[in-house]
């Protein structure tokens, strides 16, 4: 049987990086998410890996790019003003199809804001902080165990998809200590290899499964690797067709494997009049909030994405016929997504922008008034 560990959420993200097989870290210290930069520094070296502390975000964002071009796995880690430093950089290897993780522990802002205070306010930046029509895959985990589990997962969806995948986490759940198992036996997934010699070799092809094989740096397959639009042989090009049939397939490739990627939490959703959305942290109040409503006879529940991007929009929609609670430390972002699937009329939110954790009780209240005007 395993051992329950008592650990802080950024150790047990760290803790999954390392059982995903991480052996490249690069980064920058910033509150709140230092400790997963402390902890790789410490471990990478005695099982053969490398950690470097860059100069910026930016760079840290290039050295992980391009430690996997070679075939490593690789982690960065950040808060909301180091991951917009890292944007263009994101961008380049969402085009280039390069696998990674970015870790972003946020916090208030904008600008410097609030260092030391939670915040959830980095969801649209996340989705679309790089310029273009691009996918992106993002995860949210609201327990310590969940760091630990998401982190696996992110790392095999980044190998299986050829994609960078954003853990978003916020302060409280990066700071907060709970008891975590670690899974001795766990499903690891690595990258598509080529199965040709390195002369028929096409690392853009685009076949039936829309995800390239990909061949590492200094096996013997040479080829081109550039944030220009590219044919399949990775050359730059401006042909309209071409740039065409490149697009289509980057920005659709995800499109067949979203059962597997739209992760979700629904809890008494069965009968329920009004649903709460949260994720994060704010998920833990909500749920504290819907136990209470249920032992007072009220019918509500709770749908949390655990997969913010791509949106579970097919799973949200079953319940399309409800009054909703959108709660969210911002100002309201993810509130829109839930407006354009089921109706802004039916959609009620809740925010918090002060750095201040939503209560159950803030919450309570708010599902009252949403069930009187059901």
């Amino acid at each position: 049987m395993n051992k329950a560990r008592l650990m802080q959420g950024n150790e047990a993200v760290a803790e999954g990086a390392l059982a995903a097989g991480v052996l490249f870290y690069a980064g920058y210290p910033i509150t709140p998410s230092t400790e997963i930069a402390e902890i790789m520094a410490e471990r990478l070296p005695f099982i053969g890996g490398t950690f470097i502390q860059m100069e910026d975000e930016i760079g840290s964002m290039a050295a992980i790019i391009g430690a996997s071009l070679t075939g490593l796995k690789t982690l960065t880690a950040t808060s909301g003003p180091g991951f917009s430093l890292k944007q263009e950089n994101l961008g380049y290897a969402i085009a280039t199809e390069v696998p990674c993780v970015v870790v972003n522990v946020q916090r208030g802002g904008p600008s410097t804001g609030l260092p030391t205070s939670p915040a959830q306010a980095d969801i649209m930046q996340a989705r679309w902080g790089t310029h273009g029509d691009h996918p992106i895959i993002v995860l949210t985990p609201s327990s310590v165990q969940e760091c630990y589990e998401l982190t696996v997962i992110a790392f095999n969806f980044a190998e299986e998809f050829r994609i960078p995948v954003v853990l978003l986490m916020d302060e409280v759940i990066g700071h907060l200590r709970e008891n975590v198992v670690l899974a001795q036996e766990l499903t690891i997934v690595n990258r598509k290899k080529p199965t040709v010699p390195p002369g028929e070799y096409i690392p853009y092809e685009n076949d039936e499964s829309m995800i390239p094989a990909m061949a590492n740096i200094g096996d013997g397959y040479r080829y081109h690797v550039t944030g220009l639009t590219h044919d399949e042989k990775g050359l730059p090009t401006g042909n309209p067709e071409v740039t065409k049939n490149f697009l289509q397939r980057l920005t659709q490739k995800l499109n067949p494997y979203l059962d597997r990627i739209q992760l979700v939490e629904e809890i008494q959703l069965n009968d329920a009049e009004v649903i709460v959305v949260a994720y994060g942290c704010t998920a833990r109040s909500a749920l504290e909030a819907v136990h209470i409503a249920r032992n007072d006879g009220l019918k509500v529940g709770l749908f949390r994405p655990i997969t913010i991007w791509p949106f579970p929009q097919k799973q949200l929609a079953k319940y399309a016929d409800c009054k909703y609670l959108v709660v969210e430390m911002n100002s309201g972002q993810l509130v829109g997504e839930v407006e354009r699937i089921v109706g802004y009329k039916t959609v009620e939110r809740l925010n918090r922008m002060d750095g201040v954790l939503i209560t159950p009780t803030e919450i309570l209240d708010r599902i009252r008034k949403a069930i009187q005007n059901v």
